[in-house]
C-alpha cells in the first residue's frame, strides 16, 4: 500500500489538499465501482481522478502496483489481497462492519457519514412467470439461505445471506435505480 493515507480521513485530507492528485480506479466507466466513486467524491467533497479499467482485475493489479492510489471494490473481490497485506482497507461502505474483515471500520465510523453503498444479488425470472412458480422459487431460496453452511460460506466471502420477499426486493431495486440515476445525472456519466 503506497498511498500516503492510513485511514479514510487521511485519504480525504490528501484529496482536499491536492485536488486531482488522488486517483481512483474502477472496473470501467459506469461500473458500480465507478458510480460508488462518484458518490464518494460528492459526499466527501473531493476532486479525485477516475481511472477506468476493463474490469476489476486489471484495476486491482495497478492498485497493488501503485499506478493508482485508491479503489472502491467489493469485499469478495478484495479480501484476499487485504488479508495478504497487498491492499489496505480504509473502510467498508456498508452500514455495518463486515464479518470477513471485522477490524475495518464502516465509512461512517471512519469519518464519512452518509456514504453507504452495498451490493445485492437476487434471482430474477422472466416477466409473466406465474405467481405459484415465483412463490415456489422464493420459498426454496429462503430454505437454502437459512442453511448454516450457506450462511457461513457467504460470510466467509464477505457477503450476507439475506432473504426478502419478491415485493420487497422489487421495492429495493426501484429505490436503488432512483438513487443511482441521480448519481449518474449529477456526475454527468455518459454511456460509451
Amino acid at each position: 500500500p503506497s498511498v500516503q493515507a492510513n485511514d479514510l480521513k487521511q485519504l480525504i485530507a490528501l484529496a482536499k489538499s491536492r485536488p486531482g492528485y488522488v486517483t481512483m480506479a474502477s472496473a470501467g466507466n459506469g461500473s458500480p465501482q465507478h458510480l460508488a466513486g462518484e458518490m464518494f467524491k460528492r459526499t466527501a467533497g473531493v476532486d479525485i481522478l477516475h481511472v477506468p479499467y476493463k474490469g476489476s482485475g486489471p484495476a486491482m493489479t495497478d492498485l497493488m502496483g501503485g499506478q493508482v492510489l485508491s479503489m472502491i471494490e467489493t469485499v469478495p473481490a478484495s479480501q484476499a489481497s487485504i488479508k495478504a497485506g497487498k491492499l489496505r482497507a480504509l473502510a467498508v461502505t456498508s452500514a455495518q462492519r463486515v464479518e470477513a474483515l471485522p477490524e475495518v471500520p464502516t465509512a461512517a465510523e471512519a469519518g464519512l457519514p452518509g456514504f453507504e453503498v452495498s451490493s445485492m444479488f437476487g434471482i430474477v425470472a422472466p416477466a409473466g412467470t406465474p405467481a405459484p412458480v415465483i412463490e415456489r422459487l422464493n420459498g426454496e431460496l429462503k430454505k437454502i439461505l437459512a442453511k448454516p453452511a450457506v450462511k457461513a460460506s457467504l460470510l466467509n466471502q464477505g457477503a450476507i445471506a439475506e432473504w426478502t420477499s419478491p415485493a420487497d426486493a422489487g421495492a429495493r431495486v426501484s429505490a436503488e435505480l432512483a438513487r443511482w440515476t441521480k448519481v449518474i445525472d449529477e456526475a454527468g456519466v455518459k454511456p460509451e
